[in-house]
């Protein structure tokens, strides 16, 4: 029997187990790993609308707003509004957030090292590549 979806979950159940008491030794443990993928689109885009990080973190604009506002009550992001248009929001990184950074990074490293310890270059690609074809598959 395959259990692709078994093991998948545990291992994201592992995984998040591991940021969570790494983000408790770095004192954030109030962040949850689902601030993650915000925070990586906003270390890339420096400043984006709330909507376009739902879509690229496939994400709805209801879920991103209720991760946006703990990031932001924890003083990591702030909000603008455009001037032009006061439907709009643009998130970026506070000072706090910049500084974050390298734990994150550091966090980040932590756990793919561990993830792909004992894998090969290419057992590790070749991983990576069949979980995309069976993500795709959903």
């Amino acid at each position: 029997m395959y259990k692709a979806l078994s093991l998948t979950s545990k291992i994201s159940e592992a995984g998040n187990a591991f940021i969570i008491s790494k983000l408790k030794e770095y004192n954030y443990g109030n962040l949850a790993p689902s601030h993650g993928d915000i925070l990586v689109v906003l270390y890339k885009y420096k400043k984006i609308t709330m909507k376009n990080i739902a879509e690229k973190i496939g994400r709805t604009k209801a879920t991103v707003t209720v991760l946006i506002d703990k990031l932001e009550k924890n003083g990591l992001v702030k909000r603008e509004k455009t001037s032009d248009d006061n439907r709009i929001t643009y998130i970026s990184l506070s000072e706090k957030g910049l500084e974050f950074k390298p734990i994150f990074e550091i966090i980040s490293n932590d756990l793919n090292t561990m993830l792909y310890k004992n894998f090969t270059e290419d057992e590790a690609k070749q991983l990576d590549y069949l979980l995309e074809k069976m993500l795709k598959n959903l």
